[in-house]
């Protein structure tokens, strides 16, 4: 049975003390108000993982995620960081292929294989992202567009492999853009997601994997798109950032 998962990115943004205070608000929250079978991660920036690694270890249906990971398991790879680093601070979760380390980093499909492989080599979950851009979106075959992203990085995996990873869809065009993605077209591409995936592994193993929606999620629209019969959660952006509205998130299922 997949897991309802809601994982906030905070991407590049906080100090040391503001994060302190987020992840306490946000322990604290989740622990009085969310129900157990919620998983809720976060994924602060790089430097903070091992102290708030400490928060959210006290509390049983939280993880904590960086929010990238070298595909190299060590060496001279200056300002890089291992997924067997990771491992060894308490990290749970590794977002893969976010739609900005695509785009600023250039991130190619046969590189984020990489990092799946040693991310489950080191017991570690990988959230890997998927999604296409508004000329994409605007463009006949976006779905094989969005489905090729799975088929290049992932299907090289075994079945057993493969059920340890969760996919986060991001409609790159509904983010920051102005326009806004409806539930029903949330649903529409999850549910295309999980045809791909039982094409390639069976439908046991499509309907056992956790689908997030990635595009602007927040309080206001959560529990819509969270209703929608193969929306599994949601990775937060900007709302992960407001302590009350990312557990209220949280509680939209």
């Amino acid at each position: 049975m997949r897991k309802k998962i809601v994982a906030g990115n905070w991407k590049m943004n906080k100090s040391m003390e503001e994060a302190l205070i987020l992840a306490s608000e946000v322990v604290h929250m989740v622990k009085d108000e969310v129900n157990s079978d919620v998983q809720v991660i976060i994924a602060p920036p790089a430097l903070y993982l091992t102290t708030l690694q400490k928060h959210t270890e006290a509390v049983a249906n939280m993880g904590i995620a960086a929010q990238n990971c070298s595909n190299k398991a060590s060496g001279a790879y200056t300002g890089e960081i291992s997924a067997s680093m990771l491992k060894s601070i308490g990290a749970t979760h590794v977002i893969l292929g976010h739609s900005e380390r695509r785009q600023y980093f250039n991130e190619s499909n046969e590189v984020l294989a990489e990092k799946v492989n040693i991310v489950l080599e080191n017991d570690l979950t990988p959230i890997f992202c998927c999604g296409e851009t508004l000329e994409q979106r605007q463009a006949e075959g976006f779905f094989e567009f969005v489905a090729s992203q799975l088929t290049d990085s992932l299907f090289h995996l075994s079945a057993e492999e493969f059920g340890k990873v969760v996919i986060a869809y991001e409609p790159i065009w509904a983010i920051g853009t102005g326009l806004t993605a409806s539930s029903q077209q949330a649903q529409d591409m999850h549910a295309f997601l999980r045809g791909h995936l039982a094409t390639k592994y069976g439908q046991e193993v499509a309907d056992n994997t956790s689908i997030l929606y990635g595009g602007s999620c927040n309080e206001k629209n959560a529990q819509e798109l969270f209703a929608c019969p193969d929306v599994d959660g949601g990775l937060i952006g900007g709302a992960s950032l407001k302590s009350r509205e990312f557990t209220n998130i949280a509680k939209s299922f």
